[in-house]
């Protein structure tokens, strides 16, 4: 039995994320195909714009084996935190015998050279780090300064200005730390490029399409709109467009949770971090995870200019402090992310357990697989826990926290009633 294993967000899922399963089983002749995708908070420091067991279905029915969900820890984590997460669990599992995914260059080798230069940190590459971030650069310009002349190669500003390569690079890293032997593959992304905010007639950006929900405005205008105006809207306004981007089996899962279980955006949790922030101290703020003295002094000297939760980001960013950094900072200050509890989860090799949220019924072969051969417990329910160490405990602790202010956002926003994570049943297929 051949299983690869894909790391996603799925945020939301369309006609690019299907080619990617389709690629990755046909690159490498895989049986099962199981995915390991972000909750309900993504990479970039934003909530997901549909609930994780929505985004699970799909993946499911676009031929997903089984998905499992990425501990909030490491989906709001930087690039080096995600990966590192993502990849821990997928050796954990014992039943993985590849890794595959999407980049802009599509070059394995390349991709492997450059981790390899990243991870080895030489006496230079630390020499130019320390120059490029003292004159102002923020992280990810300073490293690509520093690997860019330790190669001699202007033409590497293509390769690690590009995310998707960027994230190849940390899962090459994170597999190489661990010394895994899942092999690696890579998809060439195809289509619009990560940040395009224009639709096409293929394959569209995930940013792309999220912008025809309105997710990155202010809110969606729900005031005094009744089920029949926000169906009539969905129609005529946003169905023409997505049924380019997403697949014919996605539709009906879009249209019926429309303004029942989504779209959900940063600002909808403007009220909640506003509070937190009311709470906090410059001591406190700093036990927060990636918050430096300098950002809890920024953040308390602005705080009392808060309007939104986007526009307190653009507020406070700097040049050296990217708005994607500074938002996913105030997410670790509004689900209570701190820096101990990342180096606990570091000590202890990460990821500590697999939640599952859906599996195909005719995938038995490869549930039976996990449960042989894992290294850490599988969670199906909530309340069978006895097997998670003290620290497995915390981390599923924070999950089912930010899970529940999740819900709470959709329970205020689309006035439906509150499901306790608790109550939330595995997605069957």
């Amino acid at each position: 039995m051949k299983v690869v294993g894909l790391i996603a967000e799925y945020n939301p899922f369309h006609n690019g994320h299907l080619y990617h399963i389709q690629k990755a089983k046909e690159l490498t002749g895989a049986d099962y195909v199981l995915v390991v995708m972000s909750g309900n908070y993504v990479q970039r420091g934003a909530p997901a714009l549909l609930p994780k067991h929505m985004r699970a279905e799909m993946a499911l029915l676009a031929g997903a084996s089984a998905v499992i969900e990425l501990p909030v820890c490491f989906s709001l984590g930087s690039a080096e935190y995600f990966a590192a997460g993502a990849v821990s669990l997928l050796e954990k599992l014992g039943c993985i015998n590849a890794v595959c995914f999407g980049s802009e260059c599509a070059d394995k080798e390349l991709l492997k050279k450059i981790a390899d230069a990243a991870s080895s940190e030489t006496a230079e590459y630390k020499a130019c780090l320390r120059e490029a971030l003292k004159k102002g650069a923020s992280f990810p310009l300073a490293r690509q300064t520093a690997l860019k002349n330790i190669f001699a190669d202007d033409t590497l500003d293509a390769i690690l200005g590009q995310p998707n390569n960027i994230l190849g690079i940390e899962y090459i890293k994170a597999l190489s730390l661990i010394g895994s032997q899942m092999e690696v593959y890579t998809v060439k992304r195809a289509g619009s490029g990560y940040h395009d905010k224009n639709l096409r007639e293929d394959f569209s950006s995930a940013s792309a399409i999220r912008s025809l929900f309105a997710c990155d405005k202010a809110s969606v205008p729900l005031a005094g709109q009744t089920s029949a105006d926000s169906f009539s809207l969905f129609k005529s306004e946003i169905l023409p467009h997505l049924m380019k981007q997403v697949p014919s089996f996605c539709l009906s899962l879009f249209s019926d949770a429309y303004t029942k279980r989504y779209p959900v955006c940063a600002d909808d949790f403007s009220l909640i971090l506003k509070y937190r922030l009311l709470m906090e101290t410059p001591a406190s703020l700093s036990r927060y995870m990636d918050i430096t003295g300098d950002l809890a002094s920024r953040i308390l000297k602005h705080r009392d200019n808060f309007l939104t939760f986007t526009q307190f980001c653009e507020r406070i960013k700097t040049r050296d402090m990217t708005y994607t950094r500074i938002s996913r900072c105030l997410f670790h200050i509004l689900l209570n992310i701190t820096a101990g509890s990342m180096a606990a989860y570091k000590r202890e090799g990460f990821c500590q357990y697999a939640r599952i949220l859906g599996f195909r019924r005719d995938c038995s072969a490869l549930l039976s697989s996990m449960k042989k051969n894992a290294q850490i417990p599988l969670v199906t329910k909530l309340t069978q826990t006895a097997d998670l160490n003290v620290t497995g405990r915390q981390m599923l602790s924070q999950d089912i926290s930010a899970s529940d202010v999740y819900e709470s956002v959709l329970t205020d926003k689309f006035k439906i009633p509150f499901i306790n994570e608790y109550r939330r049943q595995i997605v069957i297929l």
